[in-house]
């Protein structure tokens, strides 16, 4: 059971995910209004918030970064919206996953256990419990702290997830397909959230997909970390 709140102007939409939900054994709040979810997340802990963009009050992609601002709860955008542009803009803003509307409830359960995994961790394995140190990167999984040049690193937990798996692998080339399914715990998905994630953690690490300096896309095969030549 996860703790959920729904944050969805729409009447009609937000009593079937209510409902849809509360079937599922999740404990559920609801709110119309960004400023209503800032209030909640404020006062109140949720596993995860599923964000709906049209809100009367602020779009939703400002309450995102607001949210984030305050809380590293997961959130699922669920939008009528299907812009590429858009949809990486929120993943660059801290979006965990999103659903395109109309969405059916199994699909919204799968996602919902897909951010959940990777939330609380339950991947199956135990972090390593050594620092991983490659070149100038020092990784200490258990304590979710990483450093570059002895200067720490702000990661999001994703970033931190997907550093850390690729980092125990230096100089391993590792699918999309196997990313997918360790780091985002999901069989299937789409190749964008993983660009989105390494460009994102390519800029924290001083270094571009024109000038790598440890993260090395090869083309249609994978990616790899290894230390600068």
């Amino acid at each position: 059971m996860a703790s959920v709140l729904v944050v969805e102007d729409d009447q009609f939409v937000r009593s079937a995910l209510i409902r849809h939900l509360t079937d599922a054994a999740h404990a559920v709040r609801s709110v119309g209004t960004a400023l209503e979810a800032l209030r909640e997340v404020a006062h109140l802990r949720f596993d995860v918030v599923i964000l709906d963009l049209g809100l009367p009050d602020l779009d939703g992609a400002e309450a995102l970064k607001m949210l984030r601002g305050i809380t590293d709860v997961p959130v699922i955008i669920a939008t009528a919206r299907d812009d590429e542009a858009e949809i990486v803009r929120l993943l660059n803003d801290g979006a965990d996953d999103y659903l395109t509307k109309p969405f059916s409830p199994e699909h919204l359960s799968a996602r919902m256990a897909a951010v959940l995994r990777r939330s609380r961790g339950t991947t199956g394995a135990e972090p390593p419990s050594r620092v991983i140190r490659v070149g100038g990167l020092s990784i200490d999984p258990l304590r979710r702290q990483a450093e570059l040049d002895g200067a720490p690193l702000d990661l999001t937990r994703r970033e931190f997830d997907l550093l850390t798996f690729l980092a125990g692998r230096p100089g391993v080339v590792v699918a999309r397909k196997e990313l997918l399914a360790e780091v985002w715990q999901q069989s299937y998905g789409d190749d964008q959230t993983i660009d989105v994630h390494l460009s994102w953690l390519r800029r924290k690490l001083g270094e571009t997909a024109a000038r790598p300096r440890y993260l090395h896309t090869l083309r249609g095969v994978g990616v790899k970390l290894e230390p600068p030549a």
